[in-house]
């Protein structure tokens, strides 16, 4: 099977590391990996923030670039659904609007075949036991993209349960928000720190060494919090995890 990464703005400037790790994990399991080297932005933050029309070229260019391959995977939550829930939104605005279809039918070939790294392993592959090893207390927050726009439901959790050697604890209040939401967290700062230090006081209260997620923008948020609270605990991204084995374990 041959599928392409779609990294994300994020994990290519700040957490390139989770992106060689989907490409290990998706080797692992037989995948041909291919990076499109002319993929940018999703156009996520554009059309959070209100500027929809200037996320409608970055759909297009997203498109152009990836609809050829048979799966699109991401380990972004947020991103993944961007492509899923919001480009069709997108296309029936353009429409709504008197501008046609040709949006509408440019964006429709990514949209079904674009997945969460979480999802495609579950639902496309098939798999929950990757053969990863991961020797650590570890504690799951389901980020609200993928709780609530995905709806990946169990399967990060089971893909956890999987891995030898990781105890995974349960996380009070799990599906609160973390308090970062894009621009929420510039605009309403307090409010969004408020919450970053709820979320982390809870996955304290676990005792796990490990705080993982499948959006590392929620990662970042909840790191960073950690750091000012002087946690013990540290933020993972769930690719990182799955990838670890015994012969090349992460740290």
């Amino acid at each position: 099977m041959r599928v392409a990464l779609f990294l994300t703005c994020v994990n290519d400037t700040l957490y390139p590391d989770t992106g060689r790790a989907v490409v290990k994990l998706l080797t692992r399991l037989g995948v041909d990996v291919d990076f499109p080297m002319d993929q940018t932005c999703c156009g996520q933050a554009h059309y959070n923030t209100g500027y929809r029309h200037e996320a409608e070229p970055l759909a297009r260019h997203f498109s152009e670039v990836f609809r050829d391959y048979e799966a699109i995977v991401t380990p972004s939550g947020s991103c993944g659904a961007m492509v899923r829930e919001l480009y069709p939104r997108l296309g029936e605005r353009a429409r709504a609007e008197g501008r046609g279809d040709g949006l509408a039918r440019t964006l429709a070939p990514v949209v079904p075949k674009t997945y969460e790294l979480t999802e495609f392993l579950v639902d496309v592959l098939g798999v929950t036991d990757v053969g990863a090893y991961y020797p650590h207390k570890v504690t799951y927050h389901p980020t609200c993209h993928g709780l609530r726009g995905l709806g990946l439901g169990d399967r990060p959790r089971r893909l956890l349960k999987a891995v030898r050697g990781l105890e995974l604890a349960e996380l009070p209040g799990a599906a609160e928000c973390c308090g970062f939401g894009g621009t929420f967290a510039v605009k309403n700062a307090a409010v969004s720190a408020a919450m970053g230090v709820d979320k982390v006081r809870d996955a304290e209260s676990t005792g796990a060494e490990v705080l993982c997620a499948a959006d590392n923008s929620c990662l970042m948020h909840i790191g960073g919090t950690m750091s000012r609270l002087r946690s013990g605990m540290r933020p993972v991204h769930i690719a990182e995890i799955l990838a670890s084995t015994e012969e090349e374990p992460a740290v």
